[in-house]
Formats: C-alpha cells, sequence, structure tokens
C-alpha cells in the first residue's frame, strides 16, 4: 500500500508575487493563484520523487532473496519493477503494493500473503525510516538478520507464521522504539534474552516456536504477552513480572513451567485474563485483593493439588474460571455460584456442589464431571459427565470418601 506523501513548502522555494502591489479587489483572486500554483509544485515535486539510493538497493536485494517461483504475477512483489521509482507518485503498473514512503523514503515494509519463500536479506538494515516490517504469513526461512536490530525508527516487526530459525540475539535491544514483536509460528530456539528487558513494547507474542528456559526479567510496559506452546521451564519469578504494572492479558499455555502459581501473580493491578493450561504447576496460591481487573483464569491440565480456595470470591470482575484436569481435593466453595463460567472436571472434588447451582440462584455453565462428588443432579449440563468410580475416589481419600455435611 502507498499513502501519499505529506509536504511542506520549503521556504526556499515559497512562490513569490509577480506584481509586489496587489488592488484589494485583486486579494482573492491573486490567494487562489498562488495555491494554485503552489498546489502545482507540490503534484511535481511528488511524481518526481526520487528514492534515497540506499533505500532502493535494499529493496533490490529483499527481493532477490525471494524465490521467484513463489511471486504470483498477482502479488505486490511482482510488481516491483525498478524501471521506476519505488516513492514517487502515482503508481500505475510499478509499486502498486508491499511498500509505503514519506517523503523519499521507505517507512513501512508488508507483504501481501502470497506464499513468499526464500529468506530476508540483511540489506533491510539500509531502510532507516522503516516503522512497520509485517511480512507475516509467508514461507521465509533462515534466521532473522541481526542488521535488522539496529532499525532506530522501527515501532512494529510482525513475522508471524513463517519458518524463521536461529535465536532470538541480544542484539534485540537495539530496537529501541519498538512496540508490538510479534515472531509467533515460527522455528525459534534458544532462551530469551535478558535484553529483552531493555525494550519498550508493549505487545510481545513469541508463541509456537521451540523457546526453552526461564522467563526473564520483561518490559515493564507490556499489556499482553504471548509465550504459549513453548518449552520454556521454571518457575514464575517476580523479578520477572514485578514491574509490570500494565499488563492485561497474559497467554503462559503449553509450556512446561512448574511450582506453585504465587499469590502475587494473580494481583498484578491491570491483570484481566490468564491462561497457564498444560504446564506442570503443582499448586495454586490466592491472596485476597485490594483490588482486581482479573476476569479469566485458566489453570488446567495442570498437577495442581489441594482445595479450592474461596478467596477467588474477593476477585469482583472474575466470571471464568478452569481448574479442570488437576489433582484438588475436597468441597467446591459455595462462593463459586457468582461466577458465570466453571470447569472443573477431572479432579477429586468430594461432598455435595453448591445447590445454588441447581435452582437458578445462579446463571454459572460448566462442568463438575469426571470428579468424586455425591448427587451431582443428572438433569443439569454441569453434571452431564459422570463421577469417577468410588474405587478411584476411596484411592484418592486414602481409603474413604469424605462427603460434605
Amino acid at each position: 500500500m502507498h499513502y501519499a506523501p505529506s509536504f511542506s513548502p520549503n521556504h526556499n522555494h515559497r512562490i513569490k508575487p509577480i506584481f509586489p502591489q496587489i488592488p484589494s479587489n485583486k486579494s482573492l483572486f491573486t490567494m487562489n493563484s498562488i495555491t494554485l500554483s503552489t498546489t502545482l509544485f507540490l503534484v511535481i515535486t511528488a511524481i518526481n520523487a526520487t528514492t534515497f539510493s540506499t533505500d532502493i538497493s535494499a529493496l533490490k536485494s529483499i527481493k532477490s532473496g525471494i524465490n521467484p517461483t513463489t511471486i504470483p504475477p498477482y502479488s505486490c512483489l511482482a510488481s516491483w519493477n525498478f524501471t521506476s521509482d519505488p516513492c514517487s507518485n502515482p503508481h500505475f503498473t510499478h509499486f502498486l503494493c508491499g511498500l509505503s514512503c514519506s517523503n523519499n523514503r521507505v517507512t513501512q515494509l508488508t507483504f501481501d500473503r502470497a506464499g513468499y519463500s526464500g529468506t530476508l536479506s540483511p540489506l533491510v538494515s539500509q531502510l532507516t525510516q522503516l516503522i512497520t516490517i509485517d511480512l507475516s504469513d509467508n514461507k521465509l526461512s533462515g534466521p532473522i538478520p541481526i542488521s535488522l536490530f539496529s532499525l532506530p525508527n522501527l515501532r512494529t516487526l510482525n513475522l508471524r507464521s513463517n519458518s524463521f530459525s536461529g535465536t532470538i540475539p541480544p542484539a534485540l535491544s537495539g530496537l529501541k522504539t519498538i512496540e508490538t514483536l510479534d515472531i509467533s509460528h515460527n522455528l525459534l530456539t534458544g532462551a530469551l534474552p535478558d535484553s529483552l528487558s531493555q525494550l519498550g513494547l508493549t505487545r510481545l507474542d513469541l508463541s509456537f516456536n521451540k523457546i526453552k528456559g526461564p522467563i526473564p526479567k520483561l518490559p515493564r510496559n507490556l499489556i499482553e504477552l504471548a509465550l504459549r506452546s513453548n518449552l520454556l521451564s521454571g518457575y514464575l519469578q517476580s523479578a520477572s513480572f514485578t514491574e509490570l504494572t500494565q499488563l492485561e492479558v497474559v497467554e503462559l499455555g503449553d509450556n512446561s513451567l512448574t511450582g506453585t502459581i504465587p499469590g502475587w501473580f494473580f494481583l498484578l493491578p491491570s491483570l484481566q485474563q490468564v491462561n497457564l493450561a498444560n504446564n506442570k504447576f503443582t499448586g495454586m496460591e490466592i491472596l485476597k485483593p485490594a483490588n482486581s481487573n482479573l476476569i479469566a483464569m485458566d489453570a488446567g491440565y495442570n498437577k495442581i493439588k489441594g482445595y479450592l480456595s474461596a478467596n477467588l470470591s474477593n476477585y469482583p470482575m472474575l466470571s471464568s474460571l478452569t481448574l479442570r484436569y488437576n489433582k484438588l481435593h475436597g468441597p467446591i466453595p459455595t462462593e463459586y455460584s457468582t461466577l458465570k463460567r466453571l470447569f472443573l472436571e477431572g479432579n477429586y472434588l468430594n461432598g455435595m456442589p453448591p445447590k445454588e447451582f441447581f435452582t437458578g440462584k445462579s446463571s454459572v455453565s460448566g462442568s463438575l464431571g469426571d470428579n468424586c462428588l455425591k448427587s451431582c443432579p443428572v438433569s443439569s449440563e454441569l453434571c452431564l459427565k459422570s463421577q469417577k468410580s468410588l474405587a478411584i475416589c476411596q484411592q484418592a481419600y486414602g481409603g474413604k470418601v469424605k462427603q460434605k455435611s
């Protein structure tokens, strides 16, 4: 896509009237003439704009890095014909899309989703006025050029859904102005660099890669954090999250994180949605909040032991809770009847489920099946999945199934 370049008249080219003294009844005509002349001057300048030579050489190198057999004739890259100037306007046949300019500098590199394969040229670093790079949903491979991380004005880097490989280098900290970084659905390996904390990121998505190791200290301006489906391990450390006062969304599901989910984690002041499912957590601490924006929490498919905490009722915005397929014991607190969605199946919960679930006093939906509950009415959708056998429940409770009185 091309954006019309914006121009401010240069003082050295300011159009001067031919006649220095103009009668008052002619002033409007003269002003219109000057405006028309200035407009024509700017249009001619725009048409004849010459792209910086280093930008042109970078664009040529970027296109040459793409396998030509994967450039469809209808695609943006097919229109990149360097017999014309990339940043000049108007464009009728060449450079129809794939880049945007401001004056004679390339500011956006935005590939269409045409299935391009190949590598990203290191000369991308010559496009020093780039604000946005979006090469998502293609088939680009190889390492991400380290030179890319020196771009001084880059705010958005989106390489989502390609086949980029290699590690994330410490040089990532060179992106001083970066706000959004999405390299999800690639083949990245290695650990997250400590230099990550030096970035001004508000959105980070590295999901669906093969990144391993612990979570380092994170950028303090983060609003959205997505590291789902990697090989992350270790504990949730307060040093990694302590300064994240704006964090709203956390996606850490499908990793190998372990230990107890600490109580301070749910007290992060802006936290709204949390996904910790499919890890190896063995415990979960729930503290009473002074105030909380937490709306939804999913910690299903872990190894969490212990009892359900009634403190969750003190989270005023909480409406969805998923703790399915853990190793939880004991009764379901009556306070859970205020939730809208509740998934507790696949645990060892016992006793009578709160009667509020079935008397119309609660609008909760979800599942309580595959537990050790007594008298969970089969007429309720909450109880459609049958409970565990008596033998399994007795074994879980040391030979005796405890019931809620």
